[in-house]
C-alpha cells in the first residue's frame, strides 16, 4: 500500500517524515510495570489490549454497534471469571506452536468437528468486493477511487491507484483478496473526506 502514497506531494513528507510515531504509543504504555520481564506473548497481548482492541476491534468490528442496540456478543468469553482464569494461565495454554486458543480448543474438542478444531484462527470478513466485479460494492469502490474527491486528496497517488484498479481484473484471486482491505480503507477515507467537506 505504501506504493500508493503520493510521490509528488511533498508536504506530508516534510511534516511527518522525521516523526517517530511509535514514541507516542510507547509513551502511553506501562513499559516497566507491564512489559519488562514478561513473556513475548503476554507483552503482545498487553499491547493489543491497550491499542488495537479498544481503538479498532471494539469500535469498528461490531461491538459498538451491538451495544448501540443493547446486544452483547460473545457473552461467555466476557465473563470476568473466564477472563481471570485465562489471564493466569501460562503462555503454552494460550498458544502452542501455531495453534491459537489452545486451551479453548481442548475444552471444546468433543463437541466440535475436527475441521473446526484444527482450523487456524481467522477474522470474519465480508466477501471481498474485488472478487465480485459485477456487484454494487465493487462498482461503488471503483467510482469513488477513480473520482474527483479521491483525486483531490493529497496523501495518495491517484494515478497509481487507478493503475492498480485497472490491473485487478486480470490478477489472481489471492492478489485480489489481498488488495481488498487496503482499497476499502482508501474508499472509506475518500467518503469521509467528502462527507466532512475536506476536499480542496
Amino acid at each position: 500500500m505504501l506504493g500508493l502514497a503520493a510521490r509528488h506531494h511533498r508536504e506530508p513528507i516534510r511534516a511527518f517524515g522525521n516523526r517517530e510515531s511509535f514514541r507516542s504509543l510507547i509513551g502511553d504504555v506501562d513499559v516497566h510495570g507491564q512489559l519488562a520481564g514478561r513473556e513475548p506473548l503476554h507483552q503482545s497481548l498487553y499491547l493489543w489490549a491497550k491499542t488495537t482492541l479498544p481503538t479498532y476491534v471494539l469500535t469498528m468490528l461490531g461491538d459498538r454497534m451491538e451495544m448501540a442496540h443493547a446486544i452483547e456478543g460473545r457473552v461467555p468469553f466476557l465473563d470476568h471469571h473466564v477472563v481471570e482464569v485465562i489471564r493466569s494461565q501460562p503462555a503454552a495454554q494460550k498458544i502452542r506452536g501455531m495453534t491459537e486458543k489452545f486451551v479453548l480448543r481442548e475444552a471444546a474438542h468433543d463437541v466440535i468437528t475436527d475441521t473446526v478444531y484444527r482450523r487456524q484462527k481467522h477474522p470474519f470478513l465480508s466477501p471481498p468486493a474485488t472478487l465480485n466485479p459485477e456487484k454494487g460494492l465493487n462498482a461503488l469502490m471503483q467510482d469513488i477511487l477513480r473520482g474527483r474527491v479521491f483525486g483531490a486528496m493529497p496523501f495518495f497517488d491517484h494515478k497509481e491507484v487507478i493503475k492498480l484498479l485497472d490491473r485487478l481484473p486480470s490478477a489472481d484471486e489471492g492478489a485480489r483478496v489481498a488488495w481488498d482491505q487496503p482499497l476499502m480503507m482508501l474508499t472509506s477515507a475518500a467518503v469521509l473526506h467528502d462527507r466532512y467537506g475536506l476536499a480542496a
